[in-house]
């Protein structure tokens, strides 16, 4: 079966779609920040596992290159990794310090994941890559009245970068899929334990793209996905 590289892999969705993976007979390669609760994770599931903080670039490279050399080239790579904004970050007052936080782990990471492991896997023209993005990302639709600015830009961020891929990449008629998910209001870390969506509700999405048939000429990749269907972004 396919070897799947997942981040944020040591709780909530991450998790999630990992252990869903696996389940499938994935081989699963786990990365996260937090080493003891990382190996925790990855006992669970009997896979390998790599901690790293991703908001370090040059780390987070190190790395992702470590993974493609000693366990070769992914068919399917998962970045589930995120951090919230702080709630009073509206864009004018948002401090540097807050604003390089966000973007570096939110974005500048995804970006660098993308680099070098979806290099290989569009060289081998086989692959499949799903950001986790937020439905807060969006320019249009429910949910765009501003407020938490990096949050929401880091999110609007992958989004253009996951259509722009899409683009260079012929949309999928070169073997390489690409595409964003929105989990919506999840029971995680970060959702909380009142929000109405279970992690497996929240993942369903990603692993059904990680998982599904595909047919180019049919079939779409690019674009940002909630419940299995394509949303406005």
């Amino acid at each position: 079966m396919a070897l799947a590289v997942i981040t944020g892999g040591s709780r909530g969705l991450g998790f999630e779609t990992a252990r869903a993976l696996h389940a499938v007979g994935h081989t699963i390669v786990l990365v996260a920040k937090d080493p003891v609760r990382l190996a925790e994770s990855a006992a669970a599931l009997g896979c390998e596992n790599r901690a790293v903080d991703l908001a370090d670039i040059d780390a987070a490279r190190e790395v992702f290159t470590e993974i493609l050399t000693t366990f070769g080239t992914p068919e399917i790579l998962v970045l589930a990794h995120a951090v919230m904004s702080e709630k009073m970050s509206k864009t004018l007052r948002t401090t540097n310090e807050e604003w390089r936080r966000v973007m570096a782990t939110n974005l500048d990471s995804v970006f660098t994941a993308i680099n070098i492991l979806g290099a290989a896997m569009a060289e081998a023209r086989n692959g499949r890559i799903i950001v986790y993005s937020a439905c807060l990302g969006r320019m249009s639709g429910p949910g765009n009245t501003g407020g938490l600015a990096p949050y929401r830009i880091s999110k609007a961020g992958v989004n253009a970068l996951v259509r722009n891929l899409a683009h260079e990449t012929n949309h999928g008629t070169r073997g390489l899929l690409v595409d964003a998910v929105c989990p919506n209001h999840t029971r995680t870390d970060m959702g909380g334990p009142d929000a109405p969506l279970s992690v497996e509700e929240g993942a369903d999405t990603a692993v059904w793209l990680a998982t599904r048939s595909f047919n180019p000429e049919s079939d779409k990749t690019g674009f940002l996905w909630e419940e299995r269907q394509i949303i406005d972004w």
